[in-house]
């Protein structure tokens, strides 16, 4: 099955399999299902967050991710008591790659909160009312450009880093990349200040996208989906002449930090200076004085969207005064002064041919709209997921009806109804094939769930298929080499049925295949013997196992450190753990009594697959075990990496937001927005003196010491009376 039709199977992946079709639904009554539909959440949100910001490969539409946002956000509103700093509410896109060096954002780079209709921006207004005691003194509306974030880094006006928006604390080096972009200016004019940060949106023209795909099918490689997601892998390529080909551009829209240069007082006045120095700002840039005005550039701007070279996906506002920003501050995770407006997703009407259905990795049964091509959110769209059976049942769509298509510049089009007016009777409804199309199974649908499954097992080629691929792939055991063409080349010669037939291959398996020679089988067998060692949260990603997701693996990597000892583990044992949970207990459980299961882990062992973790160096102990810590700002004595390890090894826990559920914040030069949020919240602040203290004394360090009594005043002289 090609790769258009694995990506109408996106909702249903194992990280999120019912993601999409069950945003929008009530949660189940009590405090437990309360608990467990907040945890889905943050994981399934974790999981989409990584796939857009890090792997440039989303597998959920913009609104669809943004709506499981906005449940979540109101779930936590609603139950303060499940409130987590570790919640993706808090966190700015998404960890950063191994692939390049860390780079630690001098000042963090923040992602904006969303408005999505006129009346979310009046509230947007009127937040900003209250908070200044009137109306702002003007407003710059930019263009919302769908492409990656960055940060340019000059000393003396010549380019000395840039590095991806990751995590918002912590990005990727690619400065390299970025210096093969042309529009990037590599050495400053006019009078440059001692250090510059600037940040902007590297992106490509859609003309640029369009000879990029051709190019792609020319030579029988991976189409893109989007611009975004090929100026984001274009920025991220191991190659910097891979990324010169591709014609990036790249607006700067925001000032970073500044060491000697002008006094500035406005977010427009600081655009201007730097386009002095040589940065290009979107031409459509606009400074407004009334929310009028912005109201009315963001409605010409969704009208103009069209017809613009390069792909916009909404308009970002700001407060245009620095002091009047200033005043306003941050959120955990967004600047108070600004807002992106997001355009709506685009729409269209086309004729659904059929409906089939793909097999999953797991088996699950995912059904897909087969269209009559339409051009639809900037790409020809053939295909569109249904989600499920429900879905399809609920929506009412049948084989033949003029559908509604949505695809707002995403991965995944969707379709949201049928055009019941056009029906003229020779429609026909769907029903769930009862047996397999790839291996003839039957297919049954479990109690209580939405998801019908092949009950094939690893009989199934479509399932062998698609676990296999994600067996391989980047975040499980990172084969690299083995992706969709090379499984169907060992599937097809049926040198692989399994995962754990992969440390098995030999170099004779491809020998005389065709496009495979010495080096590239050489290169294949040298990435399947890396895997070998891939530390033991990957193995467990790669098991795929239901409900068991990247953060859960890692819960359970570092608890037992062990593959053997995980699977061995009683159900109650497992769910008692933090960060685990009932669902996936029982989810880890099932998977680890099935026999095929079985029989895999024990073809990886023989394959030579480590699966286990060695303890960590140093001393281990349970001093801050209940602990919850969080590390900001630039320590003299540590790294960040020394210092979050320092406190996993006495037995806390290091989390990334600051909520009232955190025992101390560890506050080093340049803290953030964290350290005013912690001394909002009477967190306790220790300085790196105190964070000694911590590591050595536990949670004695945090308390405060009494305050000494004052000393008596003295009796009054009656001489002096």
């Amino acid at each position: 099955m090609g790769s258009r039709k694995r990506k109408a199977e996106g909702s249903t992946t194992d990280a999120d399999e019912s993601a999409v079709q069950t945003t929008s639904s009530a949660p189940r009554e009590g405090d437990a299902a309360q608990r467990e539909r907040i945890a889905g959440l943050r994981e399934r949100i974790r999981y989409h967050a990584a796939r857009y910001h890090r792997d440039d490969d989303p597998e959920i539409s913009d609104a669809d991710y943004d709506a499981m946002v906005r449940e979540l956000e109101a779930l936590e509103q609603q139950h303060p008591e499940l409130a987590d700093g570790d919640s993706p509410t808090a966190e700015v896109g998404a960890a950063p790659s191994e692939l390049f060096a860390p780079v630690v954002h001098a000042a963090r780079m923040f992602s904006l909160d969303n408005a999505m209709s006129e009346d979310d921006m009046a509230a947007w207004h009127q937040r900003l009312l209250r908070t200044l005691g009137a109306t702002p003194t003007g407003y710059t509306c930019e263009l919302k450009i769908d492409g990656l974030a960055i940060a340019l880094t000059y000393e003396h006006g010549k380019l000395v880093l840039g590095a991806t928006r990751g995590d918002g604390s912590t990005g990727e080096d690619v400065t390299a990349n970025l210096r093969a972009i042309a529009k990037i200016p590599k050495q400053l004019g006019g009078a440059p200040p001692a250090v510059l940060e600037v940040r902007g949106e590297v992106y490509m023209p859609t003309a640029a996208f369009d000879a990029l795909n051709r190019r792609q099918a020319e030579a029988q490689a991976r189409l893109f989906a989007n611009p975004r997601n090929a100026a984001a892998g274009s920025v991220r390529q191991k190659d910097a002449g891979v990324t010169a080909s591709r014609d990036l551009s790249i607006w700067i829209y925001q000032l970073g930090r500044i060491e000697g240069g002008p006094a500035l007082g406005s977010h427009s006045e600081t655009l201007d200076y730097l386009a002095t120095l040589g940065f290009e700002k979107n031409p459509a840039t606009t400074h407004v004085t009334t929310p009028a005005e912005v109201m009315a550039y963001i409605r010409q701007a969704q009208l103009d969207r069209g017809a613009r070279a390069y792909q916009t996906d909404g308009v970002v506002v700001k407060v245009d005064a620095l002091a009047e920003q200033r005043e306003l501050g941050f959120t955990a995770k967004a600047p108070r002064w600004a807002i992106a407006f997001k355009f709506p997703p685009e729409e269209q009407v086309t004729r659904l041919r059929a409906i089939e259905i793909n097999i999953g990795r797991t088996g699950a049964a995912t059904p897909f709209a087969v269209l009559e091509p339409v051009f639809v959110g900037g790409a020809t769209v053939g295909m569109a997921t249904l989600h499920n059976a429900d879905e399809v049942a609920r929506k009412d769509v049948r084989i033949g009806d003029w559908v509604v298509v949505r695809r707002a510049g995403d991965v995944i089009p969707e379709v949201v109804g049928p055009v019941t007016s056009r029906r003229d009777g020779t429609e026909t409804v769907w029903q769930m094939p009862s047996v397999c199309p790839s291996c003839g199974s039957a297919i049954v649908r479990a109690e209580g769930e939405k998801i019908a499954r092949c009950s094939g097992g690893f009989t199934c080629p479509s399932r062998v298929r698609e676990y296999l691929f994600h067996f391989a792939s980047r975040g499980a055991m990172d084969i690299e080499g083995m992706g969709y063409r090379t499984v169907d080349t060992l599937l097809a010669l049926r040198k692989i049925a399994t995962p754990g037939d992969i440390f098995f291959l030999t170099p004779d398996a491809l020998q005389g295949v065709e496009g495979w020679g010495d080096t590239s089988i050489g290169k294949l067998m040298a990435a399947i013997d890396r895997a070998r060692a891939r530390p033991l949260a990957n193995v467990i990603v790669a098991l795929g196992i239901r409900h068991v997701g990247s953060s859960a693996a890692r819960v359970l990597a570092q608890r037992y450190r062990d593959l053997r000892a995980i699977l061995a583990a009683p159900e109650e044992e497992l769910a008692a753990i933090d960060g685990i949970g009932q669902v996936s207990a029982a989810s880890l459980r099932q998977w680890a009594d099935e026999p095929d299961n079985v029989a895999l882990v024990e073809r990886l062992f023989a394959g030579g697959v480590i699966a286990r973790d060695p303890e960590p160096a140093g001393e281990r102990s349970d001093r801050l075990a209940g602990v919850s810590v969080v590390v900001t700002g630039t320590l003299e004595g540590f790294t960040r990496e020394q210092a979050e390890a320092a406190i996993v090894a006495g037995g806390g826990k290091v989390t990334s937001g600051v909520s009232k559920k955190t025992s101390a914040v560890i506050a080093g030069a340049s803290p953030g927005s964290k350290l005013a949020k912690a001394q909002q919240l009477g967190v306790p602040v220790l300085d790196e003196a105190g964070f000694v203290r911590l590591l050595e004394q536990g949670p004695a360090a945090l308390e405060r010491e009494p305050e000494p009594e004052p000393e008596p005043e003295p009796e009054p002289d009656p001489g002096l009376a």
